[in-house]
């Protein structure tokens, strides 16, 4: 098979292709022929041997999420699945590769109203952004900022509170980032690259704000914290200024501000997310951003693009 690999952390230019032999599936295992694999922002933290990321084992094959059409099945496993287009976590490697298995558990079918690549890009932001959605518990009417706006999880985020009946102010740090987000519903735009921008959201939220879905972290978390009103919650799910922002748990209790972070988003289970964003999907509550494609060889361009912030939505490699 072809595949990407990264022999050590460093720049987007560890990764390079190469041939290895086929896998073969396990018991309770299927393998995929990929023709979409995602990429996800903490890919290139891993790659880089970043402390914000989980430490990888190097050489690593990196990409948690895949879509295609299952051409083989382990022992035990139902050969009914052959021939069934999927899209699938891969246990959180393996996924930037022209095959990769994958265990029955973790298959998910995609709608007949559902692209392959749509359905991939909707595999990890997807459900994190209806896990982040439900544990807001948004009502009719609430102020929400929505950080990194154009980004795959944002993107979703801004249908999803818009959808809720929200006023949405969406953060995103160029000009056309900030019109894709008032494409998908953003009430208000704001450029967070500008120096005067939490002047910019008092003067369209002068009362403060009830939910914040904050992606970036680092000094945009010290800034967003103070405008979210008591009875407001602070959702943390990002770290994409380098490093995770900083609230004082004590200061949020005593203005009943709740904290909410990405354990919290697990409870309702992350197979569950990803099936109801795959069937909001299917009904047009939602549509994913795909803002670019690259082929499988290309990874340390899609990972350069991504660390540039050049790039909207989602990125896919086309193996």
């Amino acid at each position: 098979m072809r595949a990407v690999i990264a022999n050590h952390p460093g720049t987007p230019e560890v990764l390079h292709p190469v041939t290895l032999p086929d896998p073969e599936p396990n018991s309770g295992q299927v393998r995929v022929a990929v023709e979409v694999a995602a990429i996800t922002f903490i890919d290139t933290l891993i790659r880089a041997g970043s402390s914000v990321a989980s430490p990888a084992t190097f050489p690593v094959i990196l990409g948690n999420g895949v879509g295609g059409t299952i051409d083989r099945v382990g022992p035990g496993v139902d050969p009914a699945w052959i021939g069934t287009r999927v899209v699938t976590t891969t246990g959180g490697r393996g996924g930037y590769a022209s095959l990769a298995t994958a265990a029955t558990e973790d298959l998910h079918r995609i709608p007949d109203r559902l692209s392959l690549r749509d359905a991939t890009a909707l595999l990890a932001d997807g459900r994190t952004a209806v896990g982040l959605h439900q544990a807001a518990g948004i009502s009719s009417n609430e102020t929400v900022i929505v950080t990194a706006a154009a980004g795959g999880v944002g993107s979703i985020l801004v249908q999803l509170a818009k959808a809720s009946g929200a006023r949405v102010i969406a953060l995103a740090g160029s000009r056309t980032k900030l019109d894709h987000a008032s494409d998908l519903g953003a009430d208000s735009i704001i450029n967070y690259r500008d120096h005067d921008w939490p002047s910019r959201i008092h003067a369209v939220a002068d009362d403060g704000v009830d939910v914040v879905f904050d992606g970036v972290g680092a000094d945009t978390t010290s800034a967003l914290f103070p405008l979210v009103r008591r009875g407001g919650r602070y959702l943390s799910h990002g770290a994409a200024g380098g490093s995770w922002g900083t609230i004082d748990e004590t200061a949020a209790a005593e203005r009943g501000v709740t904290l909410v972070g990405l354990s919290a988003i697990g409870a309702t289970g992350m197979f569950d997310l990803t099936e109801r964003a795959l069937e909001l999907a299917a009904q047009g509550t939602i549509r994913p951003t795909v803002g670019q494609t690259f082929s499988l060889d290309q990874a340390a361009d899609a990972h350069a693009a991504i660390e540039s912030r050049a790039t909207i939505g989602k990125t896919l490699l086309l193996p």
